[in-house]
């Protein structure tokens, strides 16, 4: 169809310059939108990004917390369980039959006329 000459003359009359305008007038404002939609769907892509990189390091060291209490939790446990042995060694250490006890396997104090034998190996009882 280019190769065929245009026949339609086109008039110069002020109708067609304001209808010109016109058309010149719509792209424009077509633009402008089209412009001011796309900056503003920059703006949203850019914000809900950088909120969902906030949330993912929230919940990253969310979790880290949550994992250090529960060792904290597990560290206390085991100090109480330290403590209580403690404070039983303790009651037992005040008495004096079990610390004679101790000395007769540990360091071998014997009492009169008794006869200790060592045994290689041998873990303490207390």
């Amino acid at each position: 169809m280019s190769s065929r000459k245009k026949t339609v003359t086109r008039l110069d009359s002020s109708y067609m310059q304001q209808y010109d305008a016109y058309i010149e007038r719509q792209k424009r404002k077509k633009q402008r939108l089209i412009r001011r939609l796309v900056l503003f769907s920059i703006a949203v892509v850019l914000i809900i990004g950088s909120l969902a990189a906030y949330h993912v390091k929230q919940r990253i060291l969310h979790a880290e917390t949550v994992k250090q209490y529960e060792s904290l939790e597990e560290d206390i446990e085991n100090l109480n369980k330290e403590g209580a042995y403690l404070k039983e060694e303790i009651e037992l250490l005040n008495d004096e039959e079990y610390v004679l006890d101790i000395a007769r396997t540990n360091y071998f104090f014997s009492k009169e006329g008794e006869l200790i034998f060592k045994i290689p190996n041998e873990e303490p009882l207390y």
